[in-house]
This record gives structure tokens, C-alpha cells and sequence, in this order.
């Protein structure tokens, strides 16, 4: 069964769990380490003759045009992050709207194909703001990736489905699931991170601090079962930091973001490996009904 990998292009410095202590006007005083990992990536990538959907930032594709190129070059689907690494929640409708088309916009030009799939920077498309499909719909898009049915702090929508589905507008004008979007109402694809179901309990297993966190045989245990029980796909994400434990260390971090960031970085290669060899991954478009 193919399985989406996906990986989100963005810098050690801009997770949103440094954003209480990393300025994003100061951004482009910090070393990139972006080019350098996520070349690794593509390396590692093109070792287990793998492709994937990179979720590129804007702000790293307009500093780093060549790595998008090359992206696209090897055969991946370049989707969007967008462009400033801003929690949705934290924008204005008009931002929001403004920073997802200029991240599209660059891509497109430097890859040459249009960009079909957006993630919103840490998940972060909430029931607050379903808006955002409004305007993903208006800018191009045709599938999102941003969902992600758990409770946490900074993301999470629980009670939205586990695995792809169609998110439309109904006639009284709010955004539900699995409603079919005929009859002129808008619609489009849903593709959230993917979780696994214990005793009715959705459990946070395919990738990035997760990944990190559970150990890789726990984590092998439940994509298999959501292979093979479930019969269904799954999607992974990663990000190129996550796999360079010598970057820089942000001292003055809450404890709790020092903890999710850093955990096990020394790991992560190792673990990316050994998921490629125990499955089979392909880009979103790919392997999803899109």
C-alpha cells in the first residue's frame, strides 16, 4: 500500500514553538541550515528511490531558489507552506490571504508547475478559522493538508475524520466534513496528518515529534495496523531540521519547546530509514484520491 511522505521546508528558528523567543524580523541574522538538511533528505530520499510532496515555505524559496529547483528537478511535488510561517490563527482574513498567494506564486515560477496542495504552518487550521478553505479555493489550491484530529495546544481539530475526505460549504455557509459539495457548493479536498485509533482515542503516530518521541517499533506497530486493519493509507510528515541534531540551540526556549524540538534529534536519520525500508511512501497526489 502507498503511503504519503511529506516533508515541511522550513528552518530550525521559525517553529511555532520558538515564536515567544526567536523575532520574526530578526530571521535572516540566523545561519540557514534549510539547503544543507533538506539536501540530505532528497539524498536519503533518492537511496530508497522514494518520492515525496515537499511543503515549502515561501520565505525559504525566495532565499534558496535553487533548493526548490532542485526539488522539482528530482521528481517531488512541490506544495505550499506558505510564506511566513504565521499560525493562521494569528493572521488577519486579509494576511492570510496575502501570505498564502505569494507562496504559491514564487513556487510556481520557480518550479514551472502549478501548485496544487497547501499545510498550514503548525496544523493550524482550527474551527476558528474555516475560513481559510475560502480562501485556499480562491488562490488555487485544490487540496489542503492542514488538519489534524487531535486536542493540543497550538493545533487540532478532534472530532474531524482520521483519513481523507471532502470538506464543503453548506447553504447555511459553514465549512463541515464529508458533506458532498454538488448543488454549486464549494468544496475541496481534505488530507489530514494521520492518527491511530485506540479504544476510541486518536493517537498522534506519523511523524515529526512523534516520531521523535514514540520508539520506532511502536511507531512501525501502528502504521502497520493502519495498513492492514484499517486498509488505508497513511500520511507522514517531517521536517529537514529534525534530522540535524548539531543546529544551533535556542537558550532561551521554554522548557517545554526545548523539549519537543530537541528530543532525540540524533535519532531521527536512522528511523527515517528504517520507515522507508518497512514501507512504501509516494507524493500526496500520488496516493490519495485527490
Amino acid at each position: 500500500m502507498l503511503n504519503a511522505l511529506t516533508i515541511d521546508v522550513e528552518d530550525y528558528f521559525q517553529v511555532s514553538a520558538f515564536e515567544g523567543c526567536v523575532s520574526r524580523e530578526c530571521w535572516d541574522n540566523y545561519p540557514l541550515r534549510v539547503e544543507r538538511n533538506t539536501s540530505r533528505i532528497l539524498d536519503i530520499l533518492d537511496e530508497f528511490e522514494v518520492k515525496a510532496t515537499f511543503f515549502v515555505l515561501g520565505w525559504v524559496a525566495e532565499r534558496k531558489p535553487a533548493l526548490v529547483r532542485e526539488i522539482a528537478r528530482r521528481g517531488h511535488e512541490v506544495a505550499s507552506h506558505g510564506h511566513g510561517h504565521q499560525r493562521v490563527c494569528n493572521q488577519t482574513r486579509k494576511e492570510f490571504r496575502e501570505d498564502i498567494r505569494r507562496s504559491k506564486a514564487v513556487l510556481e515560477e520557480l518550479c514551472g508547475v502549478p501548485v496544487h496542495g497547501y499545510r498550514a504552518p503548525s496544523y493550524s487550521i482550527s474551527m476558528k478559522c474555516l475560513w481559510t478553505f475560502d480562501e485556499l479555493l480562491d488562490a488555487g489550491y485544490s487540496y489542503d493538508s492542514s488538519v489534524f484530529p487531535i486536542q493540543h495546544d497550538l493545533y487540532g481539530i478532534p472530532d474531524w475524520p482520521r483519513h481523507p475526505f471532502t470538506v464543503a460549504k453548506s447553504a447555511d455557509g459553514k465549512w463541515r466534513p464529508g458533506i458532498n459539495g454538488g448543488d454549486g457548493f464549494p468544496c475541496m479536498t481534505e488530507i489530514p496528518i494521520t492518527t491511530l485509533s485506540i479504544a476510541g482515542t486518536s493517537i498522534p503516530i506519523a511523524g515529526g515529534g512523534y516520531f521523535r518521541l514514540f520508539p520506532y517499533t511502536f511507531t512501525k506497530w501502528g502504521l502497520k495496523r493502519i495498513n492492514r486493519e484499517e486498509g488505508r493509507s497513511f500520511v507522514f510528515y517531517l521536517h529537514p531540521w529534525e534530522i540535524d541534531p548539531e543546529q544551533p540551540r535556542m537558550s532561551n526556549a521554554p522548557l517545554k519547546s526545548h523539549f519537543r524540538h530537541y528530543l532525540n534529534l540524533l535519532k531521527t536519520e536512522g528511523r527515517l530509514r528504517r520507515l522507508l525500508a518497512d514501507f512504501r511512501f509516494a507524493p500526496v497526489k500520488h496516493c490519495m484520491e485527490i
